[in-house]
């Protein structure tokens, strides 16, 4: 029997997503195949077994039955596979990758390369303009000064380069909050995106990558708020359409485009892709990928695939034996 760890928490702002994503994982999971266990890394970066229920697996867990862990190279090699369940800087970004790469631990998801270029968006845009992917137009800042012009009309929608969970992304509609929502921005990343904003449906599509690479059904997100923030995510009623109520032309370049960016940003395993569809216009644009998408009981990821008929315990187990 394979022993398999899950690793979730981190120091991130996406710490509570990670421990919803992980309490997913570990309730579907097979455990007539795998020897599963836990482990949690708290805000500090110290890294915990954790040894209770998990059921109890939330933003409060390290107030449950845990013991820290001491060595954790020597602990990490006892395992077949990591799958590390962690969103979000620092972690998800290619640092834990490359940790991973230089014990020679086994891990699942994208390797180091795709896991850095993915979690920059500018890096993402620079590629995938190369290739020719459709993108909105976009300017990249590194310092937080004053602006005074952007080289598009009004509205704006302005975000971290490096962030996930749609944390940190506001729409401005003057001079005055574009600078407020960039001053907050670069709380979050010391690099900050600013896109024109598009009245368009969010369209997504989630791959798999077992012995050839699998595509879902196109997904819609029908946000609650004037887009899909952190608050529309996990606070609000937002609709998850599956499968999107498009044509099958759309569909078709939906997935074939999904499927040449995960070739192109080297991606592995799993990835969810997603997309803007400017409905007056019929463009459809590239927004961008993840490499560990959600896996929460509202996540899309996992719910596109129930719908050709990839429970999420079988997802999870193709995921783990690719």
């Amino acid at each position: 029997m394979k022993k398999i760890l899950i690793l979730f928490g981190g120091n991130s702002h996406e710490h509570v997503i990670s421990c919803k994503s992980a309490k997913t994982i570990l309730t579907h999971i097979d455990k007539s195949l795998y020897n599963i266990t836990a482990v949690g890394i708290d805000h500090q970066n110290n890294w915990y077994l954790y040894l209770d229920d998990i059921n109890l697996i939330d933003e409060s867990w390290q107030n449950r039955n845990i013991e820290k862990i001491t060595n954790i190279i020597e602990f990490l090699k006892q395992f077949d596979k990591v799958f590390p369940v962690i969103h979000g800087n620092p972690e998800e970004n290619g640092n834990i990758q490359g940790m991973f790469n230089l014990f020679d631990i086994e891990y699942i998801g994208t390797d180091l390369l795709g896991s850095i270029i993915s979690y920059d968006k500018e890096l993402t845009k620079i590629i995938c303009n190369h290739h020719k992917i459709p993108q909105v137009p976009y300017i990249t800042i590194t310092e937080n000064k004053k602006i005074k012009n952007i080289p598009f009309p009004y509205p704006v929608i302005i975000k971290p380069a490096k962030c996930g969970s749609s944390i940190g992304i506001n729409i401005a509609n003057n001079v005055k909050e574009l600078n407020e929502y960039v001053n907050l921005a670069f709380k979050y990343d010391n690099k900050v995106i600013i896109e024109k904003y598009i009245k368009a449906r969010e369209l997504e599509c989630a791959i798999l990558q077992t012995n050839k690479i699998i595509s879902s059904p196109i997904g819609e997100i029908r946000s609650s708020n004037t887009f899909y923030d952190y608050e529309a995510k996990y606070l609000k009623d937002s609709s998850l359409i599956i499968p999107a109520n498009i044509s099958k032309e759309l569909a078709k370049e939906i997935t074939e485009l999904s499927k040449k960016i995960f070739n192109i940003l080297s991606l592995s395993t799993l990835a969810r892709i997603d997309f803007l569809y400017d409905y007056n216009e019929e463009k459809l644009y590239f927004n961008e990928v993840n490499t560990i998408p959600g896996f929460t009981d509202i996540s899309m990821y996992p719910l596109l695939f129930k719908e050709v008929g990839i429970n999420i315990k079988n997802l999870i187990t193709k995921i783990i034996e690719k």
